[in-house]
């Protein structure tokens, strides 16, 4: 007897009924049942049967005539004969109206509505709906009868806290269909919105929600069919920090991951990251973090004013919420919870941030879960299948163009927590092999203060040339190469430091010392921010443009300085001035004050070079062999 897998179609997320089938085995959270009398899919939902509880679970394998699930709850009390419930649904999220400001868990269980429910300690096999299915939206048509649409294009509108809420033909409609019937008023989210007829002549009622298996990139049929269009990211994603903005740039449906050992500040920097990133919406997904981390999370946003609406930062925000003590199984699905929620909103045209903390604890499920399943380990007992994974989330982030013409994109920023700070374990490997954009933490800096704690030195982004027309247009037409100069006089000096431990000071040349100092400063200054500052936290790309270009000036200017302590004096008093400038808010008295005396203190030091046109006289000029790699020509332009 052959186990009956095919006939289930895995694009039809509705299923077909449930079937039951009996459990054979079971190990922790995962259980074998029989299904040689059943159908049965990859990633379908089952309800274990114990008692009056339901254990929601998911195919993970099938096997000749036996299915592998794993169970998204703890597994006590589940025996051998026990059945499972096969529903025909992949799992699925709903997507809908009253997703914005939600903590959910990683099967979108809203966690308010739980508590309130249940308390504060869960029981098992609880289900609540992720969305109000009593609440009411104004629901105004955008499209008549008659007319022909795509799965994707807008049916109509709802006002959803500050956004537009867009309806839209389902995504997993495979023609196009002609609508029929168009309602509007205030409707709940199961209220009939529109009918369409498919082209077979089959009616289909549509209401304001539809169901999304989370493992299916949303767009897939749709840019397969090419009614969307996947574009290529040429702008930069604002974060008003100065070394990603300017330094290490991630762009606007781009990947970017943020590896870093144990207090090395991954949490304060996704939070600022979160706050001040020029985006619509933020989903920000805990998945396996400890506890306190997500209970802080959870209670600063909605009391944290927002400075793009000056509302609550919680009304553009969605949680999901996974922590380290929450079952494994659940852990694995909340990372496509949260990608496929984004994925959503991305499709009405909105810019969306994603943030998953950390995807070393979602791989540790992988592993976890692959190791029950006695698979064959890769290296340090991850799943063989790691890299893949790993590169089938990240590219699900991007920029759409949906069939409306309207652009949205997904910015995808994963942290890494790598045991010790080793960027050779395997999820940190595979994750810098499938981003394009890597921001190392390190602990050394970390332990010296430095915020961001971002190593210059093994960071990079493959943004910056990908980007570099939008920069030339709206920064400077050598704004790459300029940005290329201040990596170049940091490893400079950071080889410049590596001899003076050998050598001391005394075995460096003073061209040496001098572009050391300049590297310094530009690290002090410019790299680093004061995360508690309120003017210092969150620097606009304006502002960044004009301290990037003082910066150059300083760093490319000669200095008639002879000796070692008064280049340190020097150094040290411009950048004292500098970080005033920073805490200085913009057009204040102030800013202006340390603005002058910035230029004052560098034109005290600075060469004088001859005009003989002008009738200026020489006063020195230092060796060229003492210029740092911002102090080079430029090429005309």
């Amino acid at each position: 007897m052959t186990t009956k897998t095919s006939s289930l179609d895995p694009d039809d997320a509705s299923g077909d009924g449930c079937r039951r089938a009996p459990i054979v085995a079971v190990q922790e959270s995962l259980v074998s049942i029989d299904v040689s009398d059943t159908r049965v899919m990859k990633n379908e939902v089952g309800h274990v049967l114990l008692g009056e509880q339901r254990l929601k679970s998911e195919v993970l394998r099938v096997q000749n005539q036996v299915a592998d699930l794993q169970v998204f709850e703890d597994t006590s009390g589940v025996k051998v004969g026990d059945e499972v419930e096969l529903t025909g649904e992949m799992l699925s999220v709903t997507l809908a109206p009253g997703l914005l400001g939600k903590v959910y868990d990683g099967l979108q269980n809203p966690l308010a509505s739980l508590a309130e429910e249940h308390g504060f300690l869960l029981p098992r096999g609880i289900v609540v709906d992720a969305v109000d299915a009593e609440r009411r939206w104004d629901f105004t048509p955008a499209v008549t009868k008659g007319e022909t649409l795509q799965a994707g294009q807008v049916l109509g509108t709802t006002p959803e806290g500050i956004f537009e809420h867009k309806i839209m033909v389902p995504f997993d409609e495979r023609a196009a269909v002609e609508v029929t019937w168009v309602n509007r008023g205030n409707l709940t989210i199961h209220d009939p919105v529109a009918r369409i007829v498919r082209p077979s002549g089959e009616e289909r009622t549509l209401t304001m929600a539809q169901r999304w298996p989370v493992r299916r990139p949303l767009p897939e049929s749709m840019l397969r069919r090419r009614i969307a269009e996947r574009v290529y990211p040429t702008e930069p994603l604002t974060t008003t920090q100065r070394i990603i903005d300017t330094i290490i740039p991630i762009a606007r449906g781009g990947t970017a991951c943020i590896p870093g050992p144990f207090g090395s500040g991954k949490t304060v920097l996704q939070s600022l990251i979160a706050r001040h990133s020029a985006v619509d919406i933020v989903i920000i997904i805990a998945c396996g973090e400890r506890a306190g981390e997500v209970v802080e999370t959870i209670t600063e946003y909605p009391e944290t004013m927002d400075p793009r609406t000056g509302g609550s930062l919680m009304d553009r925000t969605i949680i999901i919420c996974n922590t380290s003590s929450m079952p494994v199984a659940a852990r694995e699905s909340s990372i496509y919870t949260g990608i496929t929620l984004g994925e959503y909103y991305r499709q009405m045209g909105y810019n969306v941030l994603c943030i998953a903390d950390s995807t070393s604890r979602w791989a540790q499920a992988m592993r976890e879960t692959s190791g029950r399943m006695e698979e064959i380990p890769g290296e340090e007992a991850f799943p063989a299948y790691l890299d893949s994974s790993i590169k089938s989330l990240y590219e699900r982030a991007g920029l759409i163009r949906g069939p409306d013409g309207q652009m949205g994109s997904v910015t995808f920023i994963g942290t890494v927590s790598p045991a010790g700070g080793n960027f050779e374990e395997p999820v940190t490997q595979a994750t810098l092999a499938t981003v394009k954009t890597f921001l190392g933490l390190s602990a050394d800096r970390a332990y010296k203060r430095f915020y961001p704690a971002i190593d210059p030195l093994i960071s990079w982004s493959r943004y910056l040339d990908q980007m570099s027309e939008w920069y030339a247009k709206n920064l400077s037409p050598t704004w790459v190469e300029d940005v290329k100069a201040a990596h170049e006089l940091l490893h400079r000096g950071d080889d410049i430091y590596q001899m003076m431990q050998v050598t001391g000071e005394e075995g460096i040349t003073m061209g040496d010392f001098l572009a050391w100092q300049k590297s310094v400063f530009l690290d002090m200054v410019f790299l680093q921010q004061d995360a508690y500052d309120p003017v210092d936290a969150s620097m606009p790309l304006g502002r960044q443009q004009r301290s990037f270009e003082l910066v150059k000036e300083v760093v490319e200017a000669d200095y008639a300085i002879d000796d070692r302590d008064g280049a340190r004096d020097f150094f040290t008093r411009l950048i004292s001035l500098y970080r005033n400038l920073n805490y200085s808010p913009d057009d204040s008295a102030e800013y202006a004050r340390y603005l002058r005396e910035i230029r004052a203190l560098v034109d005290s030091k600075r060469v004088k070079v001859a005009d003989a046109e002008e009738g200026r006289s020489d006063v020195g000029r230092v060796d060229n062999r003492h210029k740092g790699p911002m102090d080079r020509p430029r090429k005309s332009t």
